[in-house]
């Protein structure tokens, strides 16, 4: 890379085969954390679909899955618009992480064999993703833009 060339890149506030920082890593945590939620409820419903024979095992799959993979998008959504100037209230993208973690974790948990008590913190996780829903809802009622 010339001098002309390697002073532009520089100004622009990146350094040539830069690593990635600290602050990047923090930046994008939410990114790949829903990425792996979305990875997981998609392997969750393939296996509801194809192999496992308990029906309301399969049920539990089917329904942990499909609010993992909706709350992995609502993260994403609320990633993409944080970097677009909407300001979110701070944890708002946790809000539906645990709520995936608690909600969706325990029917998976149920469906592989877990007893059937354990169904009793399932609307814990309820619980965290309605708390995120309201503070998606009160991000956007305090925005100015």
């Amino acid at each position: 890379m010339g001098a002309d060339a390697l002073s532009a890149f520089r100004l622009r506030g990146r350094q040539p085969d830069a690593t990635v920082t600290e602050g990047q890593l923090t930046r994008n945590w939410d990114v790949a954390a829903a990425a792996l939620v979305g990875l997981l409820s998609v392997g969750f419903g393939a296996f509801a679909a194809h192999g496992i024979e308990d029906a309301k095992a399969v049920e539990w799959l089917k329904t942990a899955s499909q609010y993992a993979a909706v709350h992995a998008l609502a993260v994403l959504a609320v990633a993409a618009l944080a970097r677009g100037g909407f300001r979110p209230l701070r944890g708002t993208s946790a809000a539906f992480l645990v709520g995936v973690l608690v909600f969706s974790g325990s029917l998976v948990a149920m469906a592989f064999g877990a007893p059937r008590w354990f169904g009793a913190i399932t609307p814990i996780g309820g619980v965290a993703f309605m708390v995120g829903w309201v503070l998606v809802m009160v991000g956007a009622l305090r925005s100015r833009a």
